[in-house]
Formats: C-alpha cells, sequence, structure tokens
C-alpha cells in the first residue's frame, strides 16, 4: 500500500486552470484501439487548450491490464506486487498512445514517478501520466496529482454514466446515483485493493480524495458533452462524489 504521508511535494502554481482527469484505459482500449473516442477526446481537450486551460491526463490500462495479469497468472504463481506492475506497464502503452495524438502540445515525458516535483514544462498545456507503483490504480495517481498541482476536483472518465447501489449487470434494479458523500461511497466501495479491481474509483484513491476534501465526478468518456457541462459548471450526467 502506498503511504501518501511520506511524500512530500511542493505545489506549483504555473498561470491557467489545471483539469485532472483519470481516462478509463477500457475507453481507449475496449477491445480494438477506439479512435472515434480518441479522436472525441483530442478535439474537446483542444478545443479549452485553446481558452488557456491546461490538462494532466492519467491513462488507465483496462482490459489490456486485465488481459495480462489473467494470462500471467495462469501460467505461473504471480505475486501481487508483480500483477501491479503488469498492470502499471500497461498503462505506459496507452499512455504513450495519448501522449503521441496530442503531438508538441504535450510535454514530451510521460509521468510515471510522482516521487517528484510536477511541473507543466514551458510552452506545453498537457501532460500525460500512466501508473506510479503498486498497491493501488491510476485512479489514486489521479488524487495525487490534484493534490500535487492544487486542485480540489478530479474528473473520472469511464465507461459507466453514473456510479450504482448494486453491480446494474446483474441487478436490474440497480439505482443511479447523482451524488455521494465520500463517507457513503466508501462504505459502498470499502474492498481491499487488488490487481486489476474493477470499481468505480478505488479504495485507496478514494480514502486520499476523502482526507484532501477533494471531489471527484465520474462521467461517461462516450458522452463526452457531459464532461463540458461539468467543466462549465453546469448541470451533467454522472456522479459526483464529495
Amino acid at each position: 500500500m502506498v503511504n501518501e504521508n511520506s511524500i512530500k511535494h511542493k505545489k506549483k502554481k504555473d498561470g491557467g486552470e489545471i483539469i485532472i482527469i483519470s481516462v478509463g484505459g477500457s475507453l481507449v482500449v475496449p477491445e480494438n484501439i477506439d479512435t472515434s473516442f480518441l479522436l472525441s477526446l483530442k478535439r474537446c481537450i483542444l478545443g479549452y487548450v485553446a481558452q488557456g486551460k491546461k490538462f494532466v491526463l492519467v491513462i488507465g490500462g483496462g482490459d489490456v491490464c486485465r488481459k495480462y495479469q489473467k494470462a500471467a497468472s495462469k501460467v505461473s504463481h504471480i505475486s501481487s506486487t508483480e500483477l501491479d506492475w503488469l498492470g502499471i506497464y500497461s498503462t505506459y502503452l496507452n499512455a504513450q498512445l495519448i501522449r503521441t495524438i496530442f503531438g508538441k502540445k504535450t510535454a514530451t515525458k510521460i509521468l510515471t514517478d510522482l516521487s517528484e516535483t510536477v511541473i507543466f514544462p514551458k510552452g506545453k498545456k498537457i501532460m500525460i501520466a500512466g501508473g506510479w507503483k503498486p498497491g493501488c490504480s491510476t485512479d489514486y495517481d489521479t488524487v495525487m496529482l490534484a493534490r500535487m498541482l492544487g486542485s480540489k476536483k478530479v474528473i473520472n472518465l469511464s465507461n459507466i454514466d453514473f456510479v450504482c447501489d448494486k453491480d446494474p449487470r446483474e441487478n436490474p434494479d440497480a439505482k443511479s446515483i447523482k451524488d455521494i458523500s465520500w463517507k457513503d461511497f466508501r462504505k459502498m466501495f470499502n474492498g481491499k485493493w487488488n490487481p486489476g479491481l474493477n470499481s468505480p474509483f478505488d479504495p485507496v484513491a478514494s480514502k486520499l480524495a476523502e482526507k484532501e476534501g477533494i471531489e471527484v465526478a465520474i462521467i461517461n468518456g462516450k458522452k463526452l458533452a457531459q464532461f463540458e457541462h461539468y467543466l462549465n459548471n453546469r448541470s451533467f450526467k454522472g456522479t459526483l462524489i464529495s
């Protein structure tokens, strides 16, 4: 488990609003690479960059991660740490793809070590991050970056419209949740971290977000209009955890 209290960071103000986004790997590579989603995401982000906003996109491993973990586990007994590293390296591949499509607007180096001070390179408006270390998902890395850069808001782009009180795939009567406190959210999703965990927001990240007073908006990345509504302080379709 990562101990965020053992890490000291300097918060850096570098001009312009900084928006921290966790992009689910399942959006990038559901089965094959989703070029339609990538094109929509690129157009959307660059539109706001033109308005002076800055972005940090933290890219998850998604199904690619889980496929590698499952394959390794079928062949050998793999420790949780090694399974986590498989997941982390899968995020690097997805992150490099995203970095490439944004071209010169983004920093050349993918963020992979959050023990270092994070500063936007001169002239760059976008930074891309992958996984950091075993013991959590990229959700945690997203919250850490928000903490480091002084942001109190995180956007989690996933493949769901809302957090539900039950798994809607198994429970047709599952109810959508529009607003929920961290206390209640953590009661519902308070499992321990395990590699490849599929949760609306991972329990390690949730604990840190609650501690830091960071709100998380969970929005379907296939519906970027809702993401824009949130950015513009309008009513949006999704779940707000605060």
